[in-house]
């Protein structure tokens, strides 16, 4: 073991004449243990947030997309030809209009999505959210009743007072010809209801049938675009950049989740920035305490430091001593905050003590999604700041004047 290291050691272990040196290191320990643990839980529940959020938007909402101006009649070649890439589990075609719906008590605006029921890869995410009856009610001819049946959000179906059975009508404007817009409307049912715990897909989005929907909004033979669904949305950029080059532009207009909620992705990023700066700061705040405590451990050890260099030890190994002093103290609090933070990690995901109203977050719990990368970071940041802390007293106390401190002391 190096001297340097050893003398530091001892130097942290050894009973001081002032106690209250001794209870600043460990307040100065305990606080970067509790900055340290603040983090790691603050980032693992941020992160299981926009896990969380992310999710259950782009369950209901494109991952990547493929339109095309103007009308998409080849959209079964542009289905087949997407299913076909690496990355991607299925694509469906659809179609986007807008309307009104009413029930006997009350009307809303809605944006219908027109999709195969039959296709897993438009539905499989669907069924997740699903708290009233059933997908198969969108296929047409499985119900006695002749009219076609709707998936609707839970929001929409509590302002239009209606369950799943229930008729509705649904009422739009399209374009005849001759450039003039003229309203069609027709019954459609109830055929299940929807919580994805997004507020403005609950209340605004429905589900119909593709082709009930294309012959609704007059556009038989085709549809608006076609979504493809990914495995892992980290193949994001990889499929996008593919598609775009056997769908180039024009005609064709590939866009993938990220575009499209760039806004609301950008919000939460800043966001989690914010929270990880301040509670840096917390950590910067308790690593600087080592500032206070090293310079009395420094006064201290006044006649130690001269005898020390009186015995040959130069200027950078006295500086050294101090540096390793102030990083084993940080380090204690960093392992412990992790340690910490860990525990803490796992009981908000194992006991659920804290609960969230589930119609705003569309979870009842605080989700939580731990990685050891945030865990690394976090405390490689400690460290870093616990070693720039630790720089200023141990200058100052390799600057000692053997000579002065002998004569005076």
């Amino acid at each position: 073991m190096r001297y340097e290291l050893l003398i530091a050691s001892r130097y942290l272990r050894s009973r001081r004449k002032s106690t209250f040196i001794s209870i600043t290191t460990l307040f100065t320990a305990i606080g970067v243990m509790i900055g340290v643990a603040a983090l790691t839980i603050t980032i693992a529940v941020m992160n299981g947030f926009e896990a969380n959020l992310r999710s259950r938007i782009l369950s209901l909402t494109p991952q990547v997309q493929i339109v095309r101006f103007g009308a998409m009649s080849n959209y079964r070649e542009v289905q087949a030809t997407a299913s076909k890439l690496a990355g991607v589990t299925g694509a469906d075609p659809f179609i986007i209009g807008q309307g009104m719906l009413t029930s006997k008590s009350a009307a809303r605006g809605v944006v219908v999505r027109g999709i195969d029921p039959q296709n897993p890869a438009a539905v499989t995410d669907l069924r997740r959210y699903l708290e009233q009856g059933s997908i198969a009610s969108l296929i047409p001819g499985t119900a006695s009743t002749t009219l076609s049946a709707l998936a609707i959000g839970s929001i929409l179906a509590d302002k239009l007072h209606v369950h799943p059975g229930d008729a509705v009508r649904l009422i739009s404007p399209i374009s005849v010809t001759g450039g003039q817009i003229q309203a069609t409307s027709a019954p459609f049912r109830v055929g299940a209801i929807f919580m994805s715990g997004v507020q403005f897909i609950d209340e605004t989005v429905i589900f119909m049938d593709l082709a009930r929907a294309q012959a609704f909004f007059g556009r038989d033979g085709v549809v608006d675009g076609v979504e493809v669904h990914l495995g892992n949305l980290d193949n994001t950029w990889p499929v996008t950049h593919e598609l775009e080059k056997i769908f180039p532009f024009p005609p064709y207009r590939v866009r993938n989740w990220i575009e499209i909620n760039q806004a609301a992705s950008a919000g939460f990023a800043m966001l989690k920035t914010v929270y990880t700066l301040v509670l840096m700061l917390l950590i910067a705040v308790a690593a600087f305490n080592l500032v206070a405590m090293l310079i009395m451990v420094v006064m201290e050890k006044r006649k130690d430091i001269a005898i020390l260099m009186t015995m040959g030890a130069t200027g950078g190994a006295v500086r050294l001593i101090f540096i390793i002093k102030g990083l084993i103290v940080g380090a204690i609090g960093t392992i412990a905050g992790v340690a910490l933070g860990a525990a803490g990690c796992f009981t908000l995901a194992h006991y659920h003590f804290i609960h969230l109203p589930r119609e705003i977050y569309g979870i009842s719990t605080l989700p939580v999604s731990a990685s050891p990368a945030s865990f690394a970071w976090v405390s490689g940041a400690a460290m870093v700041l616990c070693f720039i802390a630790a720089l200023y007293p141990a200058r100052q106390a390799s600057r000692q004047l053997p000579v002065e401190v002998i004569r005076w002391e």
